[in-house]
Protein backbone atom coordinates (compact mmCIF):
# COMPACT_ATOMS: atom_id res chain seq x y z
CA UNK A 1 0.00 0.00 0.00
CA UNK A 2 1.73 2.83 -1.26
CA UNK A 3 0.13 5.33 0.94
CA UNK A 4 0.80 3.04 4.18
CA UNK A 5 4.11 3.21 3.24
CA UNK A 6 4.91 6.62 2.76
CA UNK A 7 3.00 7.64 6.21
CA UNK A 8 5.50 5.03 7.56
CA UNK A 9 8.27 7.04 6.27
CA UNK A 10 7.17 10.22 7.93
CA UNK A 11 6.46 8.56 11.26
CA UNK A 12 8.69 10.23 14.42
CA UNK A 13 10.58 7.89 16.04
CA UNK A 14 8.61 7.18 19.34
CA UNK A 15 11.36 4.93 20.92
CA UNK A 16 15.10 4.49 20.40
CA UNK A 17 15.99 1.54 17.85
CA UNK A 18 18.49 -1.24 19.70
CA UNK A 19 20.05 -1.99 16.51
CA UNK A 20 23.23 -2.36 18.11
CA UNK A 21 24.70 -6.39 17.87
CA UNK A 22 24.96 -7.93 21.70
CA UNK A 23 28.26 -9.47 19.86
CA UNK A 24 29.86 -5.97 19.07
CA UNK A 25 30.76 -4.07 21.90
CA UNK A 26 32.24 -1.44 19.42
CA UNK A 27 29.11 -1.04 17.91
CA UNK A 28 26.86 -0.61 21.21
CA UNK A 29 29.39 2.12 22.01
CA UNK A 30 29.47 3.65 18.89
CA UNK A 31 25.67 4.03 19.37
CA UNK A 32 26.04 5.29 22.99
CA UNK A 33 28.18 8.19 22.13
CA UNK A 34 25.48 9.36 18.76
CA UNK A 35 22.56 9.20 21.13
CA UNK A 36 24.18 11.31 23.68
CA UNK A 37 24.92 13.88 21.06
CA UNK A 38 21.32 13.56 19.65
CA UNK A 39 20.18 14.30 23.52
CA UNK A 40 22.43 17.54 23.84
CA UNK A 41 21.13 18.48 20.82
CA UNK A 42 17.29 18.37 21.11
CA UNK A 43 18.24 19.91 24.53
CA UNK A 44 20.28 22.78 22.67
CA UNK A 45 17.03 23.13 20.48
CA UNK A 46 14.17 23.27 23.11
CA UNK A 47 16.54 25.99 25.11
CA UNK A 48 15.90 28.11 22.07
CA UNK A 49 12.13 27.88 22.58
CA UNK A 50 11.99 25.42 19.48
CA UNK A 51 10.42 22.38 19.36
CA UNK A 52 13.10 19.72 20.38
CA UNK A 53 11.90 17.34 17.82
CA UNK A 54 10.97 19.22 14.60
CA UNK A 55 14.50 21.09 14.96
CA UNK A 56 16.19 18.36 15.38
CA UNK A 57 14.83 16.77 12.13
CA UNK A 58 14.69 19.96 10.59
CA UNK A 59 18.74 19.84 10.86
CA UNK A 60 19.32 16.56 10.20
CA UNK A 61 21.25 15.13 13.32
CA UNK A 62 18.51 12.97 14.34
CA UNK A 63 19.74 11.10 11.53
CA UNK A 64 22.47 8.16 12.51
CA UNK A 65 22.46 4.31 12.00
CA UNK A 66 21.00 3.53 14.95
CA UNK A 67 18.00 5.43 14.49
CA UNK A 68 15.03 5.43 11.93
CA UNK A 69 16.05 7.94 9.21
CA UNK A 70 13.05 10.79 9.16
CA UNK A 71 12.80 13.82 6.55
CA UNK A 72 10.18 15.53 6.07
CA UNK A 73 11.30 16.75 2.67
CA UNK A 74 12.21 13.25 1.24
CA UNK A 75 9.19 13.22 -1.10
CA UNK A 76 8.58 15.72 -4.49
CA UNK A 77 5.37 17.35 -5.11
CA UNK A 78 4.32 13.92 -7.28
CA UNK A 79 5.30 10.99 -4.62
CA UNK A 80 4.13 13.74 -1.75
CA UNK A 81 0.57 11.83 -3.01
CA UNK A 82 2.50 8.44 -2.79
CA UNK A 83 3.12 8.14 -6.62
CA UNK A 84 5.49 5.48 -7.54
CA UNK A 85 7.76 6.96 -10.63
CA UNK A 86 11.58 5.30 -9.78
CA UNK A 87 10.97 3.50 -13.12
CA UNK A 88 9.87 5.97 -15.50
CA UNK A 89 12.78 7.79 -13.81
CA UNK A 90 15.39 5.81 -14.41
CA UNK A 91 15.46 5.72 -18.38
CA UNK A 92 13.99 8.23 -21.32
CA UNK A 93 10.35 7.17 -22.30
CA UNK A 94 8.88 8.15 -25.72
CA UNK A 95 5.31 8.09 -25.78
CA UNK A 96 3.67 6.42 -29.20
CA UNK A 97 -0.12 7.34 -28.51
CA UNK A 98 -3.24 5.57 -28.57
CA UNK A 99 -2.53 4.10 -32.13
CA UNK A 100 0.35 1.29 -31.23
CA UNK A 101 0.89 -0.09 -34.69
CA UNK A 102 4.10 -1.19 -35.58
CA UNK A 103 3.46 1.30 -39.25
CA UNK A 104 3.64 4.07 -36.85
CA UNK A 105 6.65 5.80 -35.53
CA UNK A 106 6.54 7.91 -32.19
CA UNK A 107 5.44 11.46 -33.01
CA UNK A 108 8.85 12.75 -31.88
CA UNK A 109 10.87 10.77 -34.30
CA UNK A 110 8.85 10.89 -37.58
CA UNK A 111 7.90 13.73 -39.28
CA UNK A 112 4.79 11.41 -40.60
CA UNK A 113 1.41 14.09 -39.61
CA UNK A 114 -0.25 11.95 -36.78
CA UNK A 115 -3.34 12.55 -34.23
CA UNK A 116 -1.84 14.09 -31.52
CA UNK A 117 -2.49 12.65 -27.94
CA UNK A 118 -3.87 15.70 -25.75
CA UNK A 119 -3.80 15.46 -22.21
CA UNK A 120 -4.67 18.28 -20.52
CA UNK A 121 -2.74 19.75 -17.32
CA UNK A 122 -2.33 22.55 -15.03
CA UNK A 123 0.18 25.16 -14.39
CA UNK A 124 0.68 28.03 -12.06
CA UNK A 125 2.51 30.46 -12.70
CA UNK A 126 4.00 33.68 -10.82
CA UNK A 127 3.79 36.85 -11.95
CA UNK A 128 7.34 39.12 -12.68
CA UNK A 129 8.07 42.03 -12.47
CA UNK A 130 8.15 44.14 -16.07
CA UNK A 131 6.09 44.97 -19.17
CA UNK A 132 6.02 40.68 -19.64
CA UNK A 133 5.43 39.65 -16.46
CA UNK A 134 4.77 36.04 -17.32
CA UNK A 135 7.29 34.80 -19.70
CA UNK A 136 5.42 33.73 -22.80
CA UNK A 137 3.90 34.74 -25.54
CA UNK A 138 0.79 33.16 -27.64
CA UNK A 139 -0.95 33.30 -30.91
CA UNK A 140 -3.62 34.92 -32.14
CA UNK A 141 -5.58 31.53 -33.03
CA UNK A 142 -8.19 29.26 -32.42
CA UNK A 143 -7.22 27.15 -30.27
CA UNK A 144 -4.76 29.54 -28.61
CA UNK A 145 -1.55 28.35 -28.31
CA UNK A 146 1.42 29.32 -27.01
CA UNK A 147 4.45 30.48 -29.42
CA UNK A 148 7.30 31.66 -27.28
CA UNK A 149 8.73 30.55 -23.79
CA UNK A 150 11.02 33.09 -22.10
CA UNK A 151 14.57 31.52 -21.21
CA UNK A 152 14.79 31.50 -17.19
CA UNK A 153 11.27 32.66 -16.58
CA UNK A 154 8.76 32.02 -14.80
CA UNK A 155 6.75 30.83 -17.28
CA UNK A 156 10.04 28.25 -17.70
CA UNK A 157 10.42 27.20 -14.21
CA UNK A 158 6.69 26.73 -14.47
CA UNK A 159 7.11 24.00 -16.95
CA UNK A 160 5.21 25.84 -19.97
CA UNK A 161 6.44 24.23 -23.38
CA UNK A 162 5.90 25.83 -27.10
CA UNK A 163 3.00 24.24 -28.73
CA UNK A 164 0.69 24.20 -25.41
CA UNK A 165 -2.68 25.18 -26.16
CA UNK A 166 -4.92 27.10 -23.82
CA UNK A 167 -7.87 25.42 -21.94
CA UNK A 168 -8.86 27.72 -19.45
CA UNK A 169 -7.02 30.59 -18.02
CA UNK A 170 -7.81 31.38 -13.80
CA UNK A 171 -10.85 28.47 -14.35
CA UNK A 172 -12.38 30.39 -17.37
CA UNK A 173 -12.91 28.26 -20.47
CA UNK A 174 -10.97 29.97 -23.19
CA UNK A 175 -11.05 27.35 -26.12
CA UNK A 176 -13.49 29.26 -28.35
CA UNK A 177 -13.01 33.04 -27.09
CA UNK A 178 -10.70 35.72 -28.89
CA UNK A 179 -7.09 36.16 -28.04
CA UNK A 180 -7.38 39.40 -26.65
CA UNK A 181 -10.04 38.58 -24.25
CA UNK A 182 -7.82 35.11 -22.92
CA UNK A 183 -4.99 38.08 -22.52
CA UNK A 184 -7.30 40.62 -19.96
CA UNK A 185 -8.02 37.66 -17.79
CA UNK A 186 -4.55 36.98 -17.38
CA UNK A 187 -3.40 40.57 -16.94
CA UNK A 188 -6.95 41.46 -14.65
CA UNK A 189 -6.23 38.07 -12.50
CA UNK A 190 -4.34 37.73 -9.50
CA UNK A 191 -0.23 37.10 -9.03
CA UNK A 192 -0.52 33.17 -9.29
CA UNK A 193 -2.11 32.70 -13.19
CA UNK A 194 -3.36 29.44 -13.12
CA UNK A 195 -3.78 27.60 -16.50
CA UNK A 196 -5.29 24.71 -17.53
CA UNK A 197 -3.29 23.69 -21.07
CA UNK A 198 -3.42 20.76 -23.08
CA UNK A 199 0.13 18.79 -24.64
CA UNK A 200 0.86 16.10 -26.88
CA UNK A 201 2.91 14.24 -24.72
CA UNK A 202 4.41 12.14 -27.40
CA UNK A 203 6.58 15.49 -28.71
CA UNK A 204 9.53 14.50 -26.55
CA UNK A 205 11.04 11.51 -24.35
CA UNK A 206 11.68 12.01 -20.95
CA UNK A 207 15.31 12.90 -19.41
CA UNK A 208 16.64 10.18 -17.02
CA UNK A 209 17.44 11.67 -13.69
CA UNK A 210 20.44 10.65 -11.43
CA UNK A 211 20.16 7.38 -10.12
CA UNK A 212 22.94 5.57 -8.82
CA UNK A 213 23.25 2.46 -6.46
CA UNK A 214 26.28 0.31 -5.66
CA UNK A 215 28.45 -0.55 -2.49
CA UNK A 216 30.45 2.05 -0.71
CA UNK A 217 32.52 2.33 2.65
CA UNK A 218 31.64 5.59 4.84
CA UNK A 219 33.30 6.75 7.77
CA UNK A 220 31.81 6.33 10.79
CA UNK A 221 30.77 9.92 12.33
CA UNK A 222 31.30 8.67 16.38
CA UNK A 223 33.67 10.99 18.12
CA UNK A 224 34.87 7.43 19.99
CA UNK A 225 35.30 5.45 17.28
CA UNK A 226 36.98 5.87 13.93
CA UNK A 227 36.52 3.32 10.68
CA UNK A 228 35.25 2.40 7.64
CA UNK A 229 32.30 0.48 7.26
CA UNK A 230 30.48 -0.81 3.59
CA UNK A 231 27.49 0.18 3.21
CA UNK A 232 24.56 -0.15 0.24
CA UNK A 233 24.04 3.49 -1.07
CA UNK A 234 21.02 4.12 -3.29
CA UNK A 235 21.19 8.01 -4.87
CA UNK A 236 17.19 8.02 -5.93
CA UNK A 237 15.93 9.73 -8.93
CA UNK A 238 14.64 13.01 -6.62
CA UNK A 239 18.12 14.00 -5.46
CA UNK A 240 18.01 11.95 -2.02
CA UNK A 241 20.76 9.65 -0.88
CA UNK A 242 19.54 6.62 0.97
CA UNK A 243 21.52 3.99 2.37
CA UNK A 244 21.15 0.54 4.09
CA UNK A 245 23.45 -2.16 5.92
CA UNK A 246 23.50 -4.56 3.03
CA UNK A 247 21.74 -4.82 -0.50
CA UNK A 248 18.80 -6.63 0.24
CA UNK A 249 17.38 -4.44 2.89
CA UNK A 250 16.83 -2.03 0.23
CA UNK A 251 12.64 -2.10 -0.47
CA UNK A 252 12.42 -4.09 2.77
CA UNK A 253 13.69 -2.32 5.36
CA UNK A 254 13.04 1.82 6.00
CA UNK A 255 17.10 3.43 5.20
CA UNK A 256 19.91 3.93 8.04
CA UNK A 257 19.84 7.74 6.96
CA UNK A 258 18.57 9.75 3.90
CA UNK A 259 20.49 13.09 3.08
CA UNK A 260 19.25 15.53 0.95
CA UNK A 261 21.64 16.07 -2.11
CA UNK A 262 20.37 19.48 -3.56
CA UNK A 263 22.67 22.47 -2.65
CA UNK A 264 25.59 20.09 -1.52
CA UNK A 265 29.29 20.73 -1.81
CA UNK A 266 30.93 17.06 -2.81
CA UNK A 267 34.16 16.07 -4.56
CA UNK A 268 37.50 14.17 -3.93
CA UNK A 269 39.42 14.40 -1.06
CA UNK A 270 43.16 13.54 -0.39
CA UNK A 271 43.26 14.50 3.81
CA UNK A 272 42.37 11.36 5.28
CA UNK A 273 45.81 9.36 3.05
CA UNK A 274 43.05 7.62 1.29
CA UNK A 275 42.90 6.05 -2.68
CA UNK A 276 39.27 7.09 -3.83
CA UNK A 277 37.70 8.83 -1.15
CA UNK A 278 34.69 11.40 -2.05
CA UNK A 279 33.29 13.63 0.49
CA UNK A 280 29.86 15.51 0.66
CA UNK A 281 28.92 18.43 2.88
CA UNK A 282 24.95 18.60 2.60
CA UNK A 283 23.23 22.11 2.85
CA UNK A 284 21.77 21.43 6.10
CA UNK A 285 23.27 20.46 8.78
CA UNK A 286 27.26 20.59 9.59
CA UNK A 287 28.08 17.04 8.99
CA UNK A 288 30.67 16.16 6.50
CA UNK A 289 30.14 12.74 4.75
CA UNK A 290 33.17 10.30 3.73
CA UNK A 291 32.65 8.11 1.11
CA UNK A 292 34.96 5.39 -0.15
CA UNK A 293 35.23 3.95 -3.56
CA UNK A 294 36.83 0.46 -4.94
CA UNK A 295 37.85 2.26 -7.79
CA UNK A 296 38.37 5.20 -9.35
CA UNK A 297 36.26 4.22 -12.20
CA UNK A 298 33.69 3.81 -9.79
CA UNK A 299 34.38 7.02 -7.94
CA UNK A 300 34.32 8.86 -11.27
CA UNK A 301 30.61 7.37 -12.06
CA UNK A 302 29.19 7.94 -8.06
CA UNK A 303 30.73 11.91 -8.13
CA UNK A 304 29.00 12.33 -11.61
CA UNK A 305 25.08 10.94 -10.59
CA UNK A 306 25.60 12.80 -7.17
CA UNK A 307 27.27 15.87 -9.47
CA UNK A 308 23.40 16.30 -11.34
CA UNK A 309 21.57 15.49 -8.12
CA UNK A 310 23.34 18.81 -6.13
CA UNK A 311 22.56 20.69 -9.59
CA UNK A 312 18.83 19.54 -10.28
CA UNK A 313 16.62 20.90 -13.13
CA UNK A 314 13.28 21.34 -11.54
CA UNK A 315 10.96 21.57 -15.01
CA UNK A 316 8.74 18.85 -14.76
CA UNK A 317 8.30 16.09 -17.46
CA UNK A 318 5.22 17.11 -19.77
CA UNK A 319 3.74 13.61 -18.39
CA UNK A 320 4.35 14.52 -14.71
CA UNK A 321 2.48 17.33 -15.07
CA UNK A 322 -0.53 15.53 -16.61
CA UNK A 323 -0.59 13.21 -13.66
CA UNK A 324 -0.65 15.95 -11.11
CA UNK A 325 -3.67 17.37 -12.46
CA UNK A 326 -5.47 14.09 -12.89
CA UNK A 327 -4.96 13.58 -9.34
CA UNK A 328 -6.97 16.74 -8.47
CA UNK A 329 -9.88 14.98 -9.97
CA UNK A 330 -12.63 13.08 -8.84
CA UNK A 331 -12.02 9.41 -10.41
CA UNK A 332 -14.68 9.54 -12.67
CA UNK A 333 -13.90 12.87 -14.23
CA UNK A 334 -10.24 11.49 -15.79
CA UNK A 335 -11.35 11.26 -19.69
CA UNK A 336 -11.72 7.92 -21.86
CA UNK A 337 -10.14 5.97 -18.65
CA UNK A 338 -8.88 2.30 -20.37
CA UNK A 339 -10.15 0.61 -17.31
CA UNK A 340 -11.78 1.28 -13.83
CA UNK A 341 -12.67 -0.40 -10.56
CA UNK A 342 -11.83 -1.97 -7.20
CA UNK A 343 -8.51 -3.18 -6.76
CA UNK A 344 -7.03 -4.97 -3.53
CA UNK A 345 -3.41 -4.30 -3.70
CA UNK A 346 -1.16 -6.68 -1.53
CA UNK A 347 0.68 -4.87 1.08
CA UNK A 348 4.14 -7.06 1.78
CA UNK A 349 4.98 -6.01 5.16
CA UNK A 350 1.77 -6.59 6.63
CA UNK A 351 0.64 -9.78 4.71
CA UNK A 352 -2.93 -7.84 4.04
CA UNK A 353 -4.87 -6.59 0.74
CA UNK A 354 -5.80 -3.23 0.76
CA UNK A 355 -8.86 -1.89 -1.33
CA UNK A 356 -8.54 1.30 -3.62
CA UNK A 357 -10.81 2.48 -6.13
CA UNK A 358 -8.24 2.56 -9.48
CA UNK A 359 -8.52 4.46 -12.76
CA UNK A 360 -5.91 3.25 -15.43
CA UNK A 361 -4.66 6.10 -17.72
CA UNK A 362 -1.89 5.58 -20.27
CA UNK A 363 0.28 3.65 -18.11
CA UNK A 364 -0.53 4.91 -14.99
CA UNK A 365 -2.55 3.27 -12.71
CA UNK A 366 -3.98 5.94 -10.14
CA UNK A 367 -5.48 4.99 -6.39
CA UNK A 368 -9.04 6.43 -4.82
CA UNK A 369 -9.66 5.37 -1.16
CA UNK A 370 -13.81 5.27 -2.90
CA UNK A 371 -15.38 6.32 -5.69
CA UNK A 372 -16.19 9.21 -4.72
CA UNK A 373 -13.02 10.03 -3.04
CA UNK A 374 -10.77 13.52 -4.24
CA UNK A 375 -7.76 13.76 -4.62
CA UNK A 376 -6.01 10.23 -5.36
CA UNK A 377 -4.42 8.66 -2.70
CA UNK A 378 -1.25 7.90 -5.13
CA UNK A 379 -0.65 5.30 -8.02
CA UNK A 380 1.85 3.48 -10.25
CA UNK A 381 4.14 4.90 -13.17
CA UNK A 382 3.90 1.53 -15.60
CA UNK A 383 6.40 2.39 -17.76
CA UNK A 384 8.43 -1.01 -18.78
CA UNK A 385 6.09 -3.38 -16.02
CA UNK A 386 5.41 -6.65 -17.64
CA UNK A 387 2.08 -8.08 -16.49
CA UNK A 388 1.62 -11.58 -15.96
CA UNK A 389 -1.56 -13.63 -13.81
CA UNK A 390 -0.18 -15.48 -11.26
CA UNK A 391 -1.13 -17.56 -7.99
CA UNK A 392 0.20 -16.29 -4.68
CA UNK A 393 -0.62 -17.71 -1.15
CA UNK A 394 -4.34 -18.88 -0.76
CA UNK A 395 -5.38 -16.58 -3.74
CA UNK A 396 -5.49 -18.76 -7.29
CA UNK A 397 -5.43 -15.65 -9.31
CA UNK A 398 -3.22 -12.57 -8.79
CA UNK A 399 -1.63 -10.02 -11.13
CA UNK A 400 1.73 -9.66 -10.45
CA UNK A 401 3.43 -6.18 -11.54
CA UNK A 402 7.09 -6.76 -12.26
CA UNK A 403 9.54 -4.08 -12.96
CA UNK A 404 12.54 -3.59 -16.06
CA UNK A 405 15.29 -4.34 -13.14
CA UNK A 406 15.25 -6.19 -10.00
CA UNK A 407 16.09 -2.59 -7.94
CA UNK A 408 12.20 -1.74 -8.37
CA UNK A 409 9.26 -3.08 -6.40
CA UNK A 410 7.01 -5.48 -7.66
CA UNK A 411 3.25 -5.09 -6.99
CA UNK A 412 0.74 -7.38 -6.69
CA UNK A 413 -3.31 -6.99 -7.57
CA UNK A 414 -6.40 -8.37 -7.53
CA UNK A 415 -9.64 -7.65 -8.93
CA UNK A 416 -12.61 -9.40 -7.01
CA UNK A 417 -12.52 -12.33 -9.56
CA UNK A 418 -11.10 -14.26 -11.97
CA UNK A 419 -13.17 -12.78 -15.09
CA UNK A 420 -12.09 -9.29 -13.48
CA UNK A 421 -8.73 -10.05 -13.32
CA UNK A 422 -8.04 -11.03 -16.72
CA UNK A 423 -10.07 -7.78 -17.82
CA UNK A 424 -7.43 -5.94 -15.72
CA UNK A 425 -4.47 -7.97 -17.40
CA UNK A 426 -5.84 -7.02 -20.85
CA UNK A 427 -6.16 -3.67 -20.24
CA UNK A 428 -2.61 -3.25 -18.17
CA UNK A 429 -0.58 -4.66 -21.34
CA UNK A 430 -2.36 -2.15 -24.03
CA UNK A 431 -1.92 0.87 -21.33
CA UNK A 432 1.85 -0.44 -20.63
CA UNK A 433 2.28 -1.07 -24.41
CA UNK A 434 1.81 2.98 -25.00
CA UNK A 435 5.18 3.68 -23.91
CA UNK A 436 8.53 2.48 -25.69
CA UNK A 437 12.31 3.04 -24.55
CA UNK A 438 14.14 5.79 -26.69
CA UNK A 439 16.84 3.15 -27.38
CA UNK A 440 13.55 0.47 -28.93
CA UNK A 441 11.69 3.84 -30.54
CA UNK A 442 15.02 4.93 -32.69
CA UNK A 443 15.76 1.10 -33.64
CA UNK A 444 12.25 1.06 -34.70
CA UNK A 445 12.62 3.97 -36.44
CA UNK A 446 16.00 3.51 -38.24
CA UNK A 447 14.98 -0.27 -39.41
CA UNK A 448 12.20 0.96 -41.20
CA UNK A 449 11.81 0.89 -44.84
CA UNK A 450 12.53 4.30 -46.73
CA UNK A 451 9.63 6.47 -47.89
CA UNK A 452 8.31 6.34 -51.68
CA UNK A 453 6.48 9.23 -52.76
CA UNK A 454 3.91 7.88 -55.87
CA UNK A 455 3.95 10.41 -59.06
Amino acid sequence: DLKSEMNKTRKLPLKNDTRASDSSQEDAIDQWARRRKQFKDSKKCSSTGGSSINSTITEGSINSEDTRSVDLGLYSENEDRGFYTENFHSASWVFRGDDVSPDNSPRCLSKRPRPVAIRERTVKIAKGIGNYPWGFRIQFSKPILVTEVDTNSAAEEAGLQVGDILIAVNGTDVTSMPHSEAANLARKGPDILTMIVGSDISRYPNTPKPTCRGYLHKRTQSAILKGWRKRWFVLKHNGYLHYYKHKKDEGKCRPLEVTKLEGAEIGVDTSLGKPFVFKCIPQAGNRIFYFCATSNQEMKRWLEAMDKAVHPIHQNHVWVDVTLHNTTLPPLAIKNPECLGLLHQLDRSKDVWIQHYCILKDGCLYFYATLRSTPAQGGLYLQGYIVSEQSLGSKRSVIELRPPSEEFKTFYLCAENVNENKRWITALKASINKWLPLHQAIQDFMSRPLEETRM
